[in-house]
């Protein structure tokens, strides 16, 4: 039978630490073995678990964020990635029904719904039994119009167990139960400040995948799950060019900007790279802790990662550091976001040693045992700056343990205000000079669509400078 839209459910749980995301992965592996085209997506705006998400896909994995995005471009970003062939396979983030409000406008559930697709509930039943079909049914008498497809019991202690939460959730729920695992060693999975070793960092990336391949064989109901998926139903007509989502642009003149990209740096959300691509940029991966100079680019972008996990190595290449901090006293446009920001300071101190980084910021970084920036951010532009018009207002998200020990220059310009996080310094965030900006705000290029054709431009003015005083 002809496919008129792509299968798909989204796999969600009743909090976090539920174990999630290993399910997810495990879901996607075992499709992937069976040979299912798979089209794979993180809610929010996390990048590690899209990461291994990726990773067991064996294709890029996009986040859809219904706080950063507006509705309709998450659903049409969702219809360009995922074809009627393809089988889709959405982790949700926390619990089924959080939200940054009361209404759960920016939910799992919410997510669910804008697509059209049923919901797997991934549930963690360590010393529950009977209470788990009572949670579930007040799941579904939540929200009505959600579907629940069925459920992944997690985390069970026997067969005596299993038989109570089947019975229950069967009698009560009136759902199918598509998976039981019980208790697993995670150390497949280890975790570090953020979440889950990103990756790129973790050396045993295809033994973890292993790991959830054998949770599918032995423990989940890939047919169930399949069959769950055929319930989706269409979340609006086809999108086949992605021109209907980046603002597309053709110059004469070839620009490319590096990108900063390795296990120091991997903070990537794919689809703004891409947008550089739409923008009219050809892009040059680089790994600061490989490259002795940047190669001839006319901007960079350094996005975020674990400056502080690759400090030593980073601190030694000093060829590379003196090599950016020449392209920005040129004025090549640079824009670093977090781990960016870290490594174009002046120092990074941890554990009392002091590394050097590039010095293009009079900043000295330094690193807490809890979060000094979480969550969402709105802010406003307030100052001058070659990126975006004073006045703008951005949306994003920061995730940063670091903060700043000092600044070296009393007359540091910041161009973005703080109307919600908590930036660099004084309810401010951006640091500006020349064209370098740096800020420890996140931003989505589909959130914040005039960014990439912005650093383009930008690029391009540089290349034209470039080409203008070598003839």
């Amino acid at each position: 039978m002809h496919k008129t839209h792509p299968e798909g459910v989204l796999v969600s749980a009743l909090s976090g630490g539920a174990g999630k995301t290993v399910l997810t992965l495990a879901i996607i592996a075992g499709l992937r073995e069976r040979g299912c085209p798979l089209a794979v997506f993180k809610k929010g705006p996390d990048y590690i678990d899209a990461g291994w998400l990726s990773a067991a896909a064996g294709r890029p994995c996009y986040n859809l964020d219904n706080y950063l995005l507006k509705p309709e471009t998450v659903a049409r970003s969702f219809r360009l990635r995922a074809t009627p062939a393809d089988v889709a396979v959405v982790e949700g983030n926390r619990g089924l029904f959080d939200a940054i409000d009361v209404e759960g406008h920016t939910s799992s559930a919410e997510l669910a719904k804008l697509l059209g697709l049923p919901v797997i509930l991934c549930l963690d039943c360590t010393k529950m039994s009977r209470t788990i079909a009572a949670l579930v049914s007040g799941c579904k008498g939540f929200d009505p119009q959600l579907h629940i497809g069925g459920v992944i019991l997690n985390r069970v202690a026997g067969t005596r167990h299993e038989g109570i939460l089947r019975e229950s959730i069967g009698h009560y729920c009136a759902l199918p139960v598509v998976g039981v695992v019980p208790k697993l060693r995670t150390e497949s999975f280890p975790e570090r400040h953020m979440g889950l070793v990103p990756a790129p960092e973790h050396d045993r990336v295809q033994q973890s995948l292993e790991t959830v391949r054998r949770i599918a064989r032995d423990y989940l109901d890939l047919d169930a799950i399949l069959d769950i998926a055929r319930h989706a139903v269409p979340a609006g007509p086809p999108v086949t060019d992605a021109c209907e989502l980046y603002p597309c642009n053709s110059m004469d003149q070839e620009i490319t900007i590096g990108v900063f990209k390795d296990a120091a740096f991997q903070f990537y959300y794919p689809e703004n790279l891409e947008a550089l691509n739409a923008a009219g940029a050809r892009l040059v991966f680089l790994s600061p802790l490989e490259a002795t100079d940047l190669p001839p680019v006319d901007g960079l972008y350094i996005g975020g990662g674990f400056p502080e996990t690759h400090a030593e190595r980073l601190a030694a290449n000093r060829s590379l550091a003196r090599s950016v901090r020449a392209a920005a006293l040129e004025g090549m446009p640079i824009y670093a976001e977090c781990g960016g920001l870290m490594y174009l300071g002046r120092e990074l101190v941890l554990n009392e040693r002091i590394y050097p980084m590039a010095g293009v910021l009079p900043a000295v970084f330094g690193l807490c045992a809890r979060p000094q920036g979480l969550g969402y951010t709105r802010l406003t532009v307030t100052g001058e700056n070659p990126y975006f018009p004073v006045g703008s207002r951005l949306v994003g998200h920061e995730f940063h343990y670091s903060h700043v020990i000092r600044w070296m220059d009393d007359n540091a310009r910041f161009i973005f205000a703080v109307n919600r996080g908590t930036g660099i310094t004084n309810g401010m965030d951006g640091f500006c000079d020349r064209n370098v900006l740096a800020s420890y705000t996140h931003l989505h290029a589909l959130g914040v669509p005039e960014w990439a054709p912005a650093l383009v431009a930008n690029a391009h003015r540089f290349a034209r400078q470039k080409t203008a005083l070598s003839g």
